[in-house]
Parts: C-alpha cells; sequence; structure tokens
C-alpha cells in the first residue's frame, strides 16, 4: 500500500500552501515521517524541508431518522503537513 493516501485540498490547506509552501496529506497510519518525506519527494520531484505528523481518532456518530436511530462511525487517519522548499511548488491538478 502507498504511503500517501490523498492530498488534503481545502481553503486552509490553500491558504498555507500560498503563505508557508506548506501542503496537506492524508497518509497510512502505519508511516513515519522519514517514509512520507521520501514518498512525496519521489513523487511529486520537490525538495521537503519538514514533516509534521497528526493522528485523529474516529468518533462515534448517531444521526435519528424518522423510521430509526442510524449508528455510525468515522475512521482513524494520520494527517502529514509537508513544508517544502521555496521555490517548489506541488501542483495538484495537473493530471486533470
Amino acid at each position: 500500500m502507498s504511503v500517501l493516501v490523498k492530498p488534503l485540498i481545502t481553503e486552509k490547506m490553500t491558504e498555507l500552501s500560498e503563505k508557508r509552501n506548506q501542503y496537506g496529506f492524508v497518509v497510512d497510519r502505519n508511516a513515519n515521517k522519514i517514509e512520507i518525506k521520501a514518498a512525496v519527494e519521489g513523487q511529486y520531484n520537490v525538495t521537503v524541508t519538514s514533516v509534521n505528523t497528526m493522528l485523529y481518532a474516529g468518533k462515534n456518530k448517531k444521526r435519528f431518522t424518522k423510521t430509526a436511530i442510524l449508528d455510525g462511525r468515522r475512521n482513524h487517519f494520520k494527517k502529514a503537513l509537508v513544508t517544502v522548499a521555496d521555490g517548489d511548488v506541488i501542483d495538484f491538478y495537473e493530471n486533470i
């Protein structure tokens, strides 16, 4: 399985990429910072200066409908904020 699951494309991440050269990714929960750095450098051809990771715990969700109470759960995931060197840019829309 790949280390990088998907890029995070939100308003906050777009602002961080413009101001600080930071990009967000959802990554494999067992991946460490060295593996994340190597995966980003290999896939996007940029120089990574730092990697910050965050683990998010899944939460139980309950929804009340007319017919029943629906129980569910959000997934656990790990998020990585990757800072790239000045002058390097990651373009998520180049393959579209």
